[in-house]
């Protein structure tokens, strides 16, 4: 009868960890490449920076989005760049409680230099 339940909990301890930590991540990651953005540096640029940056498991892609395009951009301006990861749990338990995969999104804007 306790068993279960500290299965249950254990589980969600694991993935409830994994998700923080990869959150964690992606918000640092979209400050640092939106720092870029706001330096002058072009959406290609700022994506290889991103996915270098990233350290997430490799099974699911990392989108990175900058808006508005390079191209678009002008001082004064605002640009966001926006980071969204799939991330799917270790454990089977807490894929039956919460949907999989879990999506992360990370967004961060700053003004153009």
């Amino acid at each position: 009868l306790v068993l279960p339940i500290f299965i249950l909990f254990f589980c969600g301890i694991i993935d409830f960890g994994r998700i923080f930590q990869a959150s964690g991540q992606l918000n640092m990651v979209s400050q640092e490449a939106v720092r870029l953005a706001g330096l002058g540096k072009t959406d290609i640029e700022i994506v290889q920076y991103a996915k270098s940056k990233v350290r997430l498991s490799s099974e699911t892609p990392m989108t990175v989005t900058v808006t508005p395009a390079y191209s678009l951009r002008k001082p004064g301006d605002y640009v966001t760049v926006e980071l969204s990861y799939d991330i799917k749990y270790i454990t089977p338990v807490t894929g039956l409680i919460l949907p999989s995969p879990f999506k992360l999104n990370a967004q961060s804007t700053i003004r153009v230099e």
